[in-house]
């Protein structure tokens, strides 16, 4: 099938790729008649074709109207869109609008994530000025909301983080998907989804609400149900607050494998790991703290929790005809937690298993293997002691194993 391209350095004109859409979706349309499928998908396939064919007429409409270049109208679209208006405001502006200082403006801005702009550029909507009064309603000390200025900004930072990863991730998701289904190129694929992002705002603003309050609720249950059943106790300035259990799970040999891979067969290999890692963590209690490339990297407040997660994903991922062969480990012990992730000597542990782990298999430290051999659950595992290793920064260690004797739930 002839995909849209370009020679590098020629830039796509808007009327070539409107025709070659057309003909993308008529060869989609064709190829799943002739593998018999097309009485099932043809009423959700011509919408989909009628819809590419609405945005290709509104692309060639910019181009030959002469409304300049068809981006700036497309990009005007979405900023009207997303800020509620064209920016017209400078950062000195705002500053004086949101009632505090241009240096405050400044480390706002500067810790949302964005680069500095100087302060008389015109940059700004009176979205901006309504953020920023939130932001200095949080500085108030005579407010009830009010946190230290150093608390403000590590709040600013850590949803600044968390957007612009989720934005990236929404939009490459957006652009693969025009990618395979319509048979584009890159370069096409972006330049689609430019004209079509557009249409998905709304409904992903609604559903980021709902998952944030979601979550946040999660949290506050999971916090509240933890300090009831701990009780008072001694929290001292070099304790680690928060007992957990924790590990990695690692690709084995994953560079050496990588090297012979295909970008398409790479991606297909990174994409079913972490998926599969965050459906088995999830579901079954846990979460993910974060996902390293070829690792993954789990915790819980329960040990047993912890132990059904690990067992099962090393189980899930080494089977069927896309197995990936993996190592993991499982520490028990105390971690405190800053900017979504978690720290100490218990993660550095964890760590030090999981490079010590043999192809396909768990190890622990004896304090956890211990735990779970007291457990009420101790008869769905069998622990095993193993040889004596060296841990880089740990020095010599004796790692304990860990495997499942009963079947995994579903």
């Amino acid at each position: 099938m002839a995909r849209t391209g370009c020679r590098p350095g020629q830039r796509i004109s808007r009327q070539a790729l409107a025709w070659d859409l057309r003909y993308s979706d008529r060869v989609v349309l064709d190829s799943q008649a002739s593998n018999g499928r097309a009485a099932d998908s043809l009423g959700v396939q011509e919408g989909a074709r009628q819809k590419a064919h609405a945005d290709t007429q509104r692309v060639e409409s910019e181009t030959t109207v002469g409304a300049g270049p068809a981006e700036r109208t497309t990009l005007a679209g979405h900023e009207h869109l997303l800020l509620g208006e064209a920016p017209s405001l400078t950062l000195t502006e705002v500053a004086q609008r949101a009632g505090t200082s241009v240096e405050v403006a400044q480390k706002f801005w500067r810790a949302m994530g964005f680069a500095d702009v100087t302060p008389d550029a015109v940059h700004f909507t009176e979205q901006d000025v309504a953020a920023l009064q939130d932001t200095a309603t949080l500085l108030d000390e005579t407010s009830e909301s009010a946190l230290a200025s150093a608390s403000v900004l590590e709040l600013l930072r850590a949803q600044s983080y968390t957007m612009d990863r989720l934005v990236l991730w929404e939009l490459e998701t957006f652009v693969t998907d025009l990618s395979e289904r319509l048979s584009l190129d890159d370069t096409s694929a972006r330049l689609v989804a430019l004209d079509r992002i557009d249409s998905l705002v709304d409904l992903l603003s609604r559903q980021l609400n709902y998952v944030w309050r979601r979550h946040m609720a999660s949290i506050l249950g999971r916090t509240d149900a933890e300090v009831s059943a701990r009780g008072r106790e001694d929290t001292g300035p070099d304790l680690y607050p928060l007992i957990r259990s924790l590990g990695f799970v690692d690709i084995v040999s994953f560079t050496q494998r990588a090297q012979g891979m295909s970008k398409a067969a790479l991606t297909h290999m990174l994409e079913g790991f972490e998926n599969t890692a965050r459906d088995v963590i999830t579901s079954r209690g846990a979460r993910v703290v974060k996902t390293i490339g070829d690792a993954v990297m789990y915790i819980s407040d329960d040990l047993l929790i912890a132990a059904d997660v690990v067992t099962a994903l090393v189980d899930e991922l080494q089977k069927g005809p896309d197995a990936i062969r993996v190592r993991a480990s499982l520490v028990e012990g105390r971690v405190i937690s800053r900017s979504g992730d978690v720290f100490g000597p218990t993660v550095n542990l964890a760590s030090r298993l999981v490079d010590a782990a043999e192809p396909g298999s768990i190890r622990l430290d004896e304090s956890t293997a211990m735990a779970i051999l007291r457990s009420p659950e101790a008869g769905r595992y069998r622990v095993g002691q193993c040889h004596e290793v060296v841990a880089k920064g740990l020095g010599q260690i004796v790692p304990w194993s860990l495997e499942r004797t009963s079947p995994t739930r579903p």
